[in-house]
């Protein structure tokens, strides 16, 4: 858990120095160009259909085949899914000079899953009203938060995309405005959701979630900073462990404790101890900052991501931690038959989390166990997947020894991964390449360091079946001590709509 104070603190202090946040709010948009910085609204529309099947050489469906796929793929090996969807913008206003102001925004997805447990998914439905840029959404709808590639890399540290979205009502700017037209440029949301009802350890849970991003630089200018803060609380449900009676602090008077992280005052009603000497939830936070270079040939990202649940960063303990990032887009390659068009490298580390010492009230504060808490014992989690990076695993995905009933049993790792995206004629080929040492947690470590490799190839391309219809296919494979080796194939036929 974290102290927003700490957090507030370290934020102006990166800001100052030269923070990063690149894109939109929830999607990565690396070359960047001056109409996605205006405060206007374009309307959209998209349906599809969609046929998967995936097949595996053992029980177990290799890793970049399910992880950051919002949940929708299951791990049991073998597979098949039928998908439609639907999503639009529209205007309300058919006059040419009002219609860039109001829009309305909604969409729905469902999926349906024949594997070992076979199961009817609702990953999307979510209707909002905008104003410009600054929307109104209420509703389970896909948002990638934070700053990184999301789709050549292991994810965001606390929202990569690996479970189905929470359900919430939220509002903000989904696009930079100008605070100081040229020069300084901010976005940011506000929203609160309510996480799956039933958990393993906890029930009823509510979640709360905010960001506020800011870009010092012209949209078109050769070197640009950004920076900004996300935040997440897992609060006021019932738990078995450190609380009143099973049940944790709710209310709307602890509210204020919730979205600032400031300490209940001694004594009020509903409080154990644990949550006067710590905070009310379980706090999960990220700093983001780098640097983009928007040169003639390439667009070059630096990112890192620093991590919070604990008052470790405050103290420097874990600084180690963190999700570092370079990403190289390519221009001019349109004229090209086979063409590299994006190129990402990361290193993910968790190791440190401050030190295998925890003791309060002092600068030690190691032990952050991230992902886990002694109070929401199913951790940063929805639906028995994690919220934040696939690289720390549920205990539910993996056979090696149990950490109580914790969520993860393995939160210490580091990845090095390289992502590619290209085209060869008519197709678009990626690439994803994953090496992890996983070494579990401080209190329950694995036999030993045990190396991981993940990787997955994949292909579409355009085809005339059906009038028109996009056709993909990879393949994957899991290779070394954490998981079992596997070997899959996927294969998918989807077909656009109009309407």
């Amino acid at each position: 858990m974290t102290s927003l104070r700490s957090l507030f603190s370290i934020t102006l202090v990166l800001v100052a120095l030269a923070p990063a946040f690149s894109g939109n709010l929830y999607n990565i948009n690396i070359d960047q160009t001056a109409p996605n910085d205006t405060n206007e609204i374009t309307p959209y529309q998209n349906a599809w259909v969609e046929m998967a099947g995936y097949g595996a050489t053992t029980s177990r469906t290799p890793f970049w085949f399910h992880a950051n796929q919002w949940g929708i793929v299951p791990t049991s090996g073998q597979i098949v899914s039928l998908r439609a969807g639907i999503e639009a913008r529209k205007f309300l206003s058919k006059d040419t000079v009002a219609r860039s102001n109001w829009s309305v925004v909604f969409g729905a997805e469902l999926v349906g899953n024949a594997a070992k447990n076979s199961k009817f998914l609702i990953p999307q439905v979510y209707a909002g009203i905008a104003f410009k840029s600054f929307q109104l959404t209420v509703g389970r709808r896909k948002q990638y938060i934070g700053f990184n590639d999301h789709e050549l890399g292991t994810g965001s540290y606390m929202w990569s995309g690996n479970a189905l979205p929470v359900p919430r009502i939220q509002f903000g700017f989904e696009k930079y405005v100008p605070l100081v037209k040229n020069f300084i440029y901010f976005k940011g949301f506000y929203s609160d959701g309510l996480l799956d009802g039933k958990r393993p350890v906890t029930s009823n849970l509510k979640l709360h979630n905010k960001g506020l991003f800011v870009r010092l630089g012209r949209p078109t200018g050769i070197v640009q900073l950004h920076g900004g803060f996300n935040h997440a609380v897992q609060w006021g449900g019932k738990s078995p462990y450190f609380t009143v009676d099973g049940q944790m602090p709710h209310g709307i008077d602890k509210y204020w404790n919730v979205i600032t992280g400031f300490k209940p005052k001694k004594g009020t009603g509903g409080i154990s101890s644990f949550d006067e000497e710590n905070r009310i939830g379980n706090h999960v936070a990220s700093l983001d900052f780098g640097l983009e270079l928007n040169l003639k040939l390439v667009n070059i990202l630096f990112y890192r991501q620093n991590l919070i649940e604990d008052g470790s960063l405050f103290y420097l303990n874990n600084i180690k931690d963190g999700l570092n990032g370079v990403t190289f887009t390519m221009k001019n390659q349109d004229t090209k038959n086979f063409t590299v068009d994006r190129l990402t490298f990361e290193l993910l580390y968790t190791k440190s989390q401050g030190g295998s010492e925890a003791v309060d009230g002092n600068t030690v504060r190691g032990k952050d166990d991230y992902f886990n808490n002694a109070q929401v014992r199913d951790g940063w989690s929805y639906y028995g997947r994690g919220l934040g990076t696939p690289f720390i695993t549920p205990q539910s995905e993996n056979n090696w020894p149990r950490y109580a009933d914790f969520f993860t049993n393995n939160n210490r790792v580091w990845v090095i991964h390289s992502g590619m995206k290209g085209k060869w004629n008519s197709a678009v080929w990626l690439t994803k390449l994953s090496l992890s040492s996983n070494q579990g947690t401080y209190d329950q470590e694995l036999p030993n360091k045990m190396y991981q490799f993940s990787g997955i190839v994949g292909l579409e391309k355009p085809v005339n079946w059906l009038g028109g219809s996009i056709i993909k296919g990879a393949v994957s494979a899991d290779a070394g001590e954490f998981f079992d080796d596997s070997f899959g194939l996927m294969l998918s036929i989807r077909k656009n709509l109009s309407f």
